[in-house]
């Protein structure tokens, strides 16, 4: 990690606590090292999630046979890492 980058805060587990596929754990750690570095990420990858809160987003990773979700906030410090979820419905969960 940089000097500039930003921490990584889980606000509950880490990325092993679901079942993501090998695969899917690169893909993740790969667009969270990108977040880290101060890019921004866009669609496919993520989205803007206005409705849980300021700076929220969702990191969307298809996983052999699901789709995960992991609702993030950038905070000027940190990213905060809020929850990772299996996308079931085409809505979002209130938090």
């Amino acid at each position: 990690m940089d000097g500039n980058d930003k921490p990584l805060v889980w606000l509950h587990g880490e990325i092993k606590t679901p079942p993501f596929s090998q695969d899917a754990r690169i893909e993740v750690g790969v667009l969270l090292r990108r977040l880290q570095q101060g890019e921004n990420l866009g669609m496919p990858h993520s989205r803007p999630m206005p409705s849980i809160g300021a700076h929220c987003h969702e990191l969307r990773v298809r996983d052999a046979d699901q789709n995960w979700r992991i609702i993030y906030r950038i905070d000027d410090d940190a990213i905060l890492l809020l929850k990772s979820l299996i996308k079931l419905l085409d809505q979002h969960p209130i938090m």
